[in-house]
């Protein structure tokens, strides 16, 4: 998602579209907008600039198919294309990706869903997370459309990473900007006793990278506490439990409540988030629910994060800028 400094700051207000917030330091919703219409120039920058001050926006009652939303991402960058997809996700519209697929993944693996979450979710913190951290230069925005929802539970929770970094003390901000971690798919997993396909799985497809703990943000120039409870292995020149102790920290930090939003889906609802900065929480209240709970994403491709000091964040294994 790209836009100069200015659009960022702020974009005129349009007749008949209205920005409320829904929280106050992250979430809004905007009202007066059909994305299946062929939008013009000022309304896509108005929500950009939206996404850019809110970090997620919320759009109520639309009629998008994939064709729609794919279109509607890429009046703000470029569609990820993933190599390999679920068989929930529909064919001839590769940049469409139907979350019903996480379902699927425990299966590949031998083991059934609430294994599968319980080997990888262990503590109340690991669901938090960007869309794919572990690259070298994860996706700059999602977008995700409602199509069936129970009808209760389910809900999504946003936090900004701004604001959690904004609100630590001084000294903590200074000491923190200069450091870098390792981010890795599947830390923390649970194998499973004896032989594991997931394991496996892991060392034959592993992604790592050193990102910066404070990054700045391309467009708005906003340092970000980049930190999750689910990628980040370990804080790079700290000892073990020094790096454990801190990361503790900063993921409570970054996931206090007054830094959050939650969102009530409905069909036909729409979210809009920065991926670069904001961690988000999956629901885990619809398992033992009869209900289904089919969403569709689209990714937009992003950049290389640079820390404070202007150094990129360094691929360890397993991924390169703009290839996927």
């Amino acid at each position: 998602m790209t836009t100069d400094r200015a659009t960022a700051q702020a974009a005129e207000p349009i007749a008949g579209i209205e920005v409320k917030p829904a929280a106050g330091h992250i979430g809004a919703e905007i009202t007066g907008v059909d994305l299946a219409a062929d939008l013009d120039d000022a309304v896509i920058a108005a929500i950009r600039a939206a996404v850019l001050r809110w970090k997620v926006v919320f759009f109520r009652e639309q009629h998008l198919d994939h064709a729609g939303h794919i279109a509607f991402a890429r009046r703000f960058g470029t569609p990820v294309v993933l190599p390999r997809r679920g068989k929930a996700s529909p064919l001839g519209f590769p940049e469409v990706e139907t979350t019903a697929d996480r379902l699927e993944l425990g299966g590949r693996f031998g083991m059934d869903h609430e294994e599968w979450l319980h080997r990888r979710r262990h503590t109340l913190l690991r669901g938090w997370h960007c869309d794919h951290g572990a690259r070298i230069d994860p996706p700059a925005a999602t977008i995700l459309r409602a199509d069936t929802v129970p009808p209760y539970g389910g809900d999504t929770t946003w936090s900004n990473l701004a604001a959690a970094y904004a609100g630590l003390s001084a000294p903590l901000r200074e000491f923190v900007s200069t450091l870098r971690a390792e981010h890795r798919l599947g830390v923390g997993y649970q194998p499973r006793p004896g032989d594991d396909a997931y394991v496996r799985h892991l060392l034959d497809h592993q992604i790592a990278t050193h990102h910066p703990l404070v990054r700045v943000h391309p467009e708005t120039g906003e340092r970000i506490l980049y930190v999750n409870g689910y990628y980040v292995d370990h804080i790079t020149g700290l000892s073990r439990a020094e790096s454990q102790a801190l990361l503790d920290l900063l993921v409570d930090q970054a996931v206090r409540p007054e830094y959050t939003v939650r969102f009530r889906w409905e069909p036909g609802s729409v979210a809009f988030w920065d991926n670069r900065a904001t961690i988000h929480l999956a629901p885990s209240d619809t398992a033992h629910l009869d209900h289904p709970r089919i969403m569709h994403r689209v990714m937009l491709a992003g950049d290389v994060p640079v820390g404070v000091d202007g150094k990129p964040s360094k691929a360890l294994v397993g991924s390169e800028p703009g290839v996927w």
